[in-house]
């Protein structure tokens, strides 16, 4: 017997499926908090000493941050290749925006500092503010329109064709979608620099981060009626095939009244959004009282909350089309082939452990605060 058939297809989609949720959780969850902090930037930081603080809370892990969000891309070419072509191709001119936004930050991390010029500097604060608030906002509006299905259809020859434009993206409930996800990454971040920062810049990103939870909580909600109400879900009729081939147009799939009918077939998934709204009044709470540690580990059981239901509200769809239902891609249909999964599954059951196991050792010794007389006493080493 072949190794990769000791377990099922299915079995293997659904594990995938399961792993691109974790590598994507796994990013906001980390990268989160920079691009929180970057978001925070020019508002916590009332001198060039304040922004260098806030700067150096992120400057050495961003880095090992952004592998979660490489890794999940990665993941999606390997595992979910017609969600890479859909995605990557009708949302081209929003990833752009995204990598051009994220360019920002090394660039400005490294370059900030170079001149001693309160202009320079300045523009290069507003430079890393981009780098935070933009990603956030377009990761938000790009879950949105996912949720309301995207403009796309296959032709028989499984040949791509986007009806979608890039202003048509920004519809009002993306843009809600995209509200929540900044305000959640802005909250996120100033529960990082209320654990990494003292001072004038605590105390602002306390300040701050607690009216981002608020929003969190209200514009999540807001989502969640309108989603229930004004936004029509999609499902497979009849009987579902789990381990066919990879092919949209082999099934059938038609749009609902709403996605909620999830919440009536599997009860147990209430539990996420439940988490989601827990976590982020429980950061509120904590970043008013000042809590260092919990309130970060609150902010991230609201982020995998928010994150985790959107995909078992969706569950098995993974990319709906709205002018095509029947090109919908889900867990079912879109998947790489049988072997393919497996040996992906050995690498990440390799390499994930290796990865975690790295990160928690660079946070351990880069545990602690920083201050303004680390800055003041380093200038020449940091940022």
């Amino acid at each position: 017997m072949i190794l990769h058939q000791f377990l099922d297809f299915e079995l293997l989609r659904v594990v995938w499926w399961l792993l691109l949720g974790v590598l994507l959780t796994g990013f906001a969850l980390t990268d989160g908090f920079d691009l929180g902090v970057g978001t925070l930037l020019p508002f916590v930081g009332k001198t060039d000493v304040e922004r260098r603080v806030a700067i150096n809370t992120i400057g050495p892990v961003w880095e090992g941050n952004q592998v979660w969000f490489i890794l999940g891309g990665g993941a999606i070419f390997a595992a979910w290749p017609p969600l890479y072509a859909v995605s990557f191709s009708g949302f081209y001119l929003a990833m752009f925006a995204v990598l051009a936004a994220l360019i920002l930050r090394p660039v400005g991390f490294k370059y900030r500092s170079k001149r001693d010029s309160a202009l320079w500097r300045s523009a290069w604060d507003w430079a890393l503010f981009v780098g935070g608030a933009v990603p956030a906002l377009i990761f938000g509006v790009a879950m949105g329109n996912v949720l309301q299905g995207a403009p796309f259809r296959f032709n028989e020859d499984l040949m791509i064709f986007y009806d979608g434009t890039f202003f048509g993206l920004l519809n009002p409930f993306a843009l809600l979608a995209g509200l929540v996800s900044i305000a959640m990454l802005t909250m996120h971040g100033a529960a990082w620099l209320q654990l990494k920062s003292e001072g004038p810049v605590q105390i602002r990103a306390r300040k701050i981060g607690s009216v981002a939870a608020l929003v969190t909580i209200v514009a999540y909600l807001l989502a969640g009626v309108w989603l229930a109400t004004g936004i029509s879900g999609y499902a497979i009729p009849g009987t579902v095939v789990t381990d066919g081939p990879s092919n949209p147009l082999l099934g059938e799939v038609m749009r609902t009244p709403s996605w909620f009918a999830a919440y009536s077939e599997r009860p147990w998934i209430a539990v996420a959004p439940v988490l989601g709204v827990i976590g982020a009044v429980l950061a509120f709470f904590g970043l008013r009282a000042g809590r260092e540690v919990s309130t970060l580990l609150y902010s991230k059981l609201a982020i995998t909350g928010i994150i985790s239901s959107v995909g078992l509200t969706m569950f098995p769809f993974i990319l709906p089309s709205s002018v095509d239902p029947k090109s919908s891609l889900t867990v079912w249909n879109s998947s790489s082939s049988h072997q393919t999964l497996f040996v992906m599954l050995v690498m990440a059951v390799i390499f994930v452990p290796i990865i975690l196991a790295y990160t928690a050792w660079v946070y351990k010794v880069l545990w602690g605060k920083v201050t303004e007389a680390d800055i003041n006493a380093d200038s020449g080493t940091v940022y």
